[in-house]
């Protein structure tokens, strides 16, 4: 079975890498860097692939934001905090926050989203998104196109050893998720606070 999916993967790489990248994942991107340093993909396609991808996905999202209200509306009810961090954000930090923002665990659909339902420049977003894209895609691809041996011994350990590796891999994911909660709670406090304070001066 496992042998299958390898070669699967290996016919079908960079139509399951441009799909891949389009949800935003890294695992994908390190995969085609591990396949390019095995000579399964060719590096410099692999990256425009990947990048090509993440530019779509955030299109989308972008669009949606804009176009698709209902959506929006029902999304920003059950994530409210993190709607409102994404403008704060924005606000303080301009087109930045665009490029960065897929480095932001929690909020990388969020940020285009919110985004759209501004009235920032679609062209401007558009511009800025493509070139992160590809940036992105060259941070993740290319020092596992170089790694690629030390990974691969990373992987035959992790499935030697599953039992450690698992709850680890767990256990990591955990605290980034429970500090990235902690980190937006505290700035959209700060926010309320200030916007309670300049109230009670008025």
């Amino acid at each position: 079975m496992e042998q299958l999916f390898v070669e699967w993967l290996k016919e079908y790489g960079y139509i399951v890498l441009f799909f891949w990248s389009i949800l935003e994942g890294e695992l994908g991107l390190i995969m085609a860097g591990i396949m390019s340093h095995t000579g399964d993909m060719f590096l410099p396609f692999a990256i425009v692939v990947a990048g090509l991808g993440g530019f779509a996905g955030d299109q989308i999202y972008f669009y949606i934001g804009r176009f698709n209200k209902k959506y929006i509306h029902n999304k920003i009810r059950s994530q409210r905090k993190k709607f409102a961090l994404a403008h704060l954000m924005l606000k303080k930090y301009g087109w930045p926050i665009i490029f960065v923002q897929r480095y932001m665990y929690g909020m990388r659909t969020v940020i285009p989203m919110a985004i759209g339902i501004t009235k920032y420049s679609s062209r401007q977003f558009a511009i800025i998104n493509f070139a992160s894209a590809i940036a992105w895609a060259c941070i993740t691809i290319v020092p596992a196109y170089f790694f690629g041996e030390q990974l691969l011994e990373l992987i035959k350990w992790i499935k030697a050893h599953w039992y450690f590796a698992i709850p680890l891999i767990v256990l990591v994911l955990g605290t980034l998720y429970y500090y990235i909660n902690k980190l937006e709670k505290s700035i959209v406090d700060k926010r309320n606070n200030r916007r309670n304070g300049i109230k009670n001066i008025q």
